[in-house]
C-alpha cells in the first residue's frame, strides 16, 4: 500500500477554494461593472430630464408674463371704456334734461309734445340702461385688476421656481453650456 501524502487532500481542497472564490470575485465584478453602467445611464437621463424641466420653467416664465401683459393691456382699455362709458352717461343725461324743456313748446308743436314723453321715456330708460353698463364695467374693471394681481403674484412665484432650478442645476458641470439663462 502506497502511502498517501496528508497534504495532497489539504492542496486540493485549497486549490478547489481558490477556482471557487475566483469565480466569485469575477462574477461580483461583472455585477459592479454593469451596476456602474446602470448608475451612468440613469445619471445622464436624469440630466437630461432637468435640462428640459429648465427649459420648460423658462418657457412657462415667458408664457406667464405674456399672460401678465395682455392682462395689463386689457384692464387700461377697460379702463378707456369706463370713461367713455361715463362721457355717454353725462351726454345722455344732458339731452334728457334738454328733453325734459321742450315739452312747453307753443300749441304748433302739439303733434311733437305727444311724441316727446315717449321719446323722453325711452331716453330715460337708455339712461338707466347706460348706469347699469357702466356700473357692469366698473365691476369688470376692479376684477381685472384682481386678476392682474394674481397673475404677478403668479409671475413671481415662477420667477422664484426659476431660480431655485439654476441653483438645483447650477453643480451639473458639463450640462450648464446647454442650460438656457433666460
Amino acid at each position: 500500500m502506497a502511502s498517501v501524502d496528508p497534504r495532497k487532500p489539504i492542496v486540493e481542497v485549497m486549490a478547489r477554494l481558490g477556482r471557487e472564490t475566483q469565480l466569485h470575485v469575477d462574477e461580483r465584478e461583472l455585477h459592479f461593472t454593469i451596476t456602474s453602467k446602470i448608475v451612468i445611464i440613469v445619471s445622464m437621463l436624469l440630466l437630461l430630464l432637468a435640462a428640459v424641466n429648465v427649459y420648460y420653467v423658462t418657457v412657462l416664465y415667458r408664457d406667464l408674463n405674456g399672460i401678465v401683459d395682455n392682462m395689463d393691456s386689457m384692464y387700461r382699455n377697460l379702463s378707456r371704456v369706463e370713461r367713455d362709458m361715463d362721457t355717454i352717461a353725462r351726454r345722455v343725461g344732458r339731452f334728457d334734461q334738454y328733453m325734459e324743456m321742450m315739452t312747453p313748446i307753443t300749441a304748433d308743436m302739439a303733434a311733437i309734445n305727444r311724441v316727446m314723453p315717449a321719446l323722453r321715456d325711452n331716453m330715460i330708460e337708455i339712461r338707466n340702461d347706460m348706469s347699469g353698463i357702466d356700473h357692469d364695467m366698473r365691476q369688470m374693471t376692479d376684477a381685472m385688476g384682481g386678476i392682474a394681481m394674481q397673475m404677478n403674484h403668479m409671475t413671481a412665484g415662477v420667477s422664484i421656481m426659476r431660480q431655485n432650478v439654476r441653483s438645483i442645476a447650477g453643480p451639473m458641470g458639463a450640462m450648464n453650456p446647454i442650460i438656457p439663462t433666460n
